[in-house]
């Protein structure tokens, strides 16, 4: 009996060190990642700061184009309504394309919610529901004859 009591104190043992290897291992493997993403975050941002300032740049490059035929507030209008275009442009385009009156607001039984996921909203009632008549109280309890 002595000898399987010092089997089954080296079998927790074994047991005990798979499980710090195997945590350290995934440990390890969890920092590279986080490592490489937040680096690969770091270059986005500066991607982003960086096309900020150009366009910035290119903005007040066609304003001063404009302003050497026309006065300064005109040049600068003139600017602020192409940027403003541009920026409605860009948001039509982030989004996918819908027939008039079928948005996810048109509440037709072919509504998604506004996320886009997830199940469909129900039709909408086509009229509305007819008021409590009289003497008859809509919280009591309802019984059927």
């Amino acid at each position: 009996m002595d000898r399987l009591d010092h089997l089954e104190h080296l079998d927790k043992h074994l047991v005990e060190e798979l499980a710090q290897v195997a945590r350290e291992t995934v440990r390890d493997e969890l920092r590279e990642q986080s490592r490489k993403q937040r680096r690969t975050a770091m270059l986005y941002a500066a991607s982003g700061a960086v096309a900020l300032y150009a366009g910035g740049a290119l903005a007040i490059a066609l304003g001063l184009g404009l302003a050497v035929g026309l006065p300064g507030w005109a040049a600068a209008l003139i600017t602020a309504a192409i940027l403003g275009v541009l920026a409605y442009l860009l948001r039509g385009a982030a989004h996918p394309r819908h027939p008039h009156g079928a948005g996810p607001d048109a509440g037709g039984p072919g509504a998604v919610p506004p996320g886009g996921i997830g199940m469909r909203y129900p039709p909408m009632p086509s009229e509305a529901p007819s008021p409590p008549r009289p003497g008859i109280d809509p919280e009591g309890p309802h019984h059927r004859a």
